[in-house]
């Protein structure tokens, strides 16, 4: 043992000794390029710095450059891409295309020179020099932007474009910028630059549901891309930055001086001088006239996003890219919910301070037969009724109260409408008034906010704790939401219970087809059939899609039915009542008046209507019974033309619903008014209020006397009102417009 521990002993001193002898051996050897004084300072460091700095910079690059790359993973990746597609209506005839031509793609040095020319003079002059990402361009466009104070040069190079168009979308985010100029760069090494330069020019969007400059110059010019001239390969080359704006379809005078400024370009990158352009000045390119040629541009951009995404379904041998795919859409729905939508704005767009609305009709299976994204796609292709979230506010009651009859209520079950408080939040009904017991049957109708979140407590199943209570009750709210089929986030807060949450108009609508389809969620879709161009027939919604799932039972889907047909009969939603036809549904309106909703539904279809501003700015007192429901019923009016009524359960079918108690009341009067069609925000002036005065001592005589007078004799002519004396509420009903909350009274 003595032995064994000399030796570790001398090993260990051995080994220090050694480690000595050989760090100053390595000092003595790095002594000889020490550098001291001024000559490390201005050398040593700065490199030491920069090496450090670089390294660092080069892991950044790569922890940026990671999900960018994860974008081409697909080896697939161009493939993807290149999807052609013809849309059909349900009936079989064209309405559209979207993708790529494939048929007749141009090669690329058959493209004329102008065209070419253009092009790069006003996208990328340096396309050919740079390695993907224009530096000098870029550093130009932020000193002109920054001068400027706003966007006026793009940053953007060819490629960099390319790139967004083939793997990102449109979001204006630093982080798909950073994605944008890896995936660049990664495009410029697998691909020439003439390859690059020819999917540009074949896939770039170019407005009119158009892709390609081959597409675009047969839809503006009804020719081809090989033949046009240096006045339409310049009107051509203006549509890259915005081909909305700029389409000469939609504004000739835009599009013409944005051609313009390409011959400018050309003149100014020296590919060609001013002789050379000045025909093209003075004899502009004239468009094909397609102002009637109105396709469903909002419907066929979804349409072509759920294509793509069920391509992907399709087996990794299946080479085919071009498909005939009919879809559920009906032309005559649509055309008559663009019309309906346009009108109302037109006509009470203004007055209501609404600018924008959005509209989904679907069958009861979820195939969706119109889709309204917003008024007007020429200026802004964002899809309303698909990508906007917005607050439902009492449209989703609903499912609060679904959730109340699975857990043990029924619809003529005993609520308290009064004060209720989960921590330092209290709602309101409209008005700021209570209305003691009532029904659930008569809280939906009257859209009393209270009650649903007192259901929501309710349900929670634990009365010793309120707060805790009211958040398993939520949560209860949110599973049966996500039966129904509703994807939107939910985010758990107090107010969830009177649709303080954010959904799609197109997952609201077709949700709401759980309670006529006897409880069964169906989920939304346009394609019913997809066949190759050659005929073949590859996929079919009733073979392959996802079949309808049992959400909740039959039977509470008819009660449902039963109380959201009060809403329409007798509550906020009377301007949606449709003679003939059971009708069910409800309204919504949010704080400030920013979203007014009406869902609903009869035995065929269920629609959801939006109005409201893309700023989130409020409405002028827009609530959901006025032009949403007037909207709505305008719509479905055309829908069930010569269609077979089917019943709904818990409605019946076949007979007119009953009329509104106070219509009924005054029809045994002396005086009876007309059904009240949407006009300006009820602002109560001095004037109306007189008026209304004056009107109700009318009737008061009239009602004494009607006894008195046979029933040949008409009572005292009452002075009629114009809509500018006076405007009526939304319904003269005891309840109050639905709403998240409300405002405090006005006073004249």
């Amino acid at each position: 043992m003595l032995d064994f521990d000399a030796r570790i002993d001398s090993t260990l001193f051995s080994s220090g000794k050694g480690a000595r002898e050989l760090y100053e051996r390595f000092s003595m050897f790095m002594d000889r390029f020490y550098v001291g004084r001024w000559k490390r300072w201005v050398f040593i460091e700065p490199m030491s710095e920069a090496a450090t700095i670089g390294l660092g910079g080069l892991l950044l690059m790569l922890a940026l450059a990671v999900p960018a790359f994860r974008e081409t993973s697909d080896d697939d990746w161009l493939k993807k891409s290149d999807l052609a597609v013809t849309f059909l209506d349900r009936y079989g005839n064209p309405i559209g295309n979207r993708g790529i031509k494939h048929n007749d793609s141009i090669p690329l040095e058959d493209f004329p020179d102008n065209l070419i020319k253009a092009t790069l003079a006003t996208e990328d002059r340096r396309f050919y020099d740079h390695f993907g990402i224009d530096i000098a361009g870029t550093t130009r466009a932020l000193v002109t932007n920054a001068q400027a104070g706003g966007v006026r040069q793009g940053g953007s190079s060819i490629t960099q474009q390319l790139a967004k168009n083939l793997f990102l979308s449109n979001e204006r985010t630093i982080e798909r910028k950073v994605k944008e100029a890896f995936l660049a760069i990664w495009l410029e090494t697998r691909l020439t630059k003439n390859e690059i330069l020819k999917l540009y020019l074949d896939r770039a969007y170019m407005g009119g549901g158009t892709f390609g400059v081959d597409g675009a110059a047969h839809f503006y010019f009804n020719k081809s891309a090989r033949d046009v001239n240096l006045a339409e390969s310049a009107m051509l080359a203006g549509l890259f930055k915005a081909p909305t704006k700029y389409a000469p379809h939609i504004n000739l005078p835009a599009a013409r001086a944005r051609a313009n400024v390409v011959l400018d370009n050309l003149v100014d990158a020296g590919f060609m001088t001013e002789g050379q352009v000045f025909g093209a000045r003075r004899n502009p390119a004239i468009a094909v006239d397609r102002r009637d040629e109105n396709s469903p541009n909002y419907y066929l951009d979804w349409a072509f996003d759920e294509m793509r995404r069920l391509v992907d379904t399709f087996p990794k041998s299946y080479a085919e890219r071009v498909f005939v795919v009919r879809t559920a859409i009906d032309m005559t729905v649509q055309r008559a919910a663009e019309a309906a939508v346009e009108n109302q704005l037109r006509q009470f767009g203004r007055d209501y301070h609404a600018t924008q609305a959005g509209t989904v009709v679907a069958d009861l299976d979820g195939g969706v037969r119109a889709m309204v994204g917003g008024r007007d796609y020429g200026a802004s292709q964002f899809n309303r009724a698909v990508d906007a979230m917005r607050q439902p506010g009492s449209s989703f009651k609903p499912y609060v109260y679904t959730a109340a009859l699975l857990n043990g209520f029924k619809p003529s079950s005993i609520v308290v409408d009064g004060p209720v408080c989960l921590g330092n939040w209290c709602p309101q009904n409209y008005g700021h008034s209570y209305s003691g017991s009532v029904t659930l049957t008569q809280a939906i109708t009257r859209s009393i906010n209270v009650v649903p979140v007192k259901l929501s407590i309710a349900i929670g199943s634990n009365p010793k704790n309120q707060w805790d209570a009211a958040k398993r009750g939520r949560g209860k709210i949110v599973e049966v939401a996500r039966r129904f089929g509703i994807k939107a986030p939910l985010p758990d807060t107090p107010s969830l219970p009177i649709g303080s949450v954010e959904v799609s108009v197109l997952e609201h609508a077709v949700a709401y087809a759980t309670f006529p389809n006897k409880g069964k969620s169906v989920t939304p879709h346009a394609v019913l059939e997809v066949r190759t161009a050659t005929g073949d027939l590859v996929w079919r919604f009733d073979r392959d899609g996802r079949k309808p799932l049992q959400a909740i039972p039959a039977s509470v889907a008819a009660d449902m039915s039963g109380m959201m047909s009060h809403v329409v009969s007798e509550g906020t939603a009377r301007r949606a009542r449709l003679d003939g036809i059971p009708t069910a549904g409800k309204t919504g309106t949010t704080n400030a008046y920013r979203d007014a909703w009406f869902v609903g539904f009869t035995g065929n279809f269920t629609c959801a209507v939006w109005y409201g501003n893309d700023d989130y700015s409020p409405t002028n007192r827009m609530t959901g019974g006025s032009l949403p429901a007037q909207t709505w019923h305008d719509i479905m009016v055309v829908a069930h033309q010569g269609v077979e009524i089917k019943e709904i359960a818990g409605i019946g079918a076949g007979t007119k619903l009953p009329a509104p108690a106070a219509s009924a009341a005054m029809a045994g009067g002396a005086l009876k008014l007309p059904d009240i069609k949407p006009g300006p925000p009820p602002i109560l002036t001095k004037r109306g209020a007189d008026i209304l005065v004056r009107v109700e001592k009318l009737l008061d005589e009239a009602g004494k006397t009607a006894g008195k007078t046979s029933s040949s004799e008409a009572p005292k002519a009452v002075k009629p009102l114009s809509s500018s004396s006076v405007a009526f509420p939304d319904s003269f009903a005891a309840a109050a417009p639905d709403g998240v909350t409300a405002p405090a009274p006005r006073k004249n």
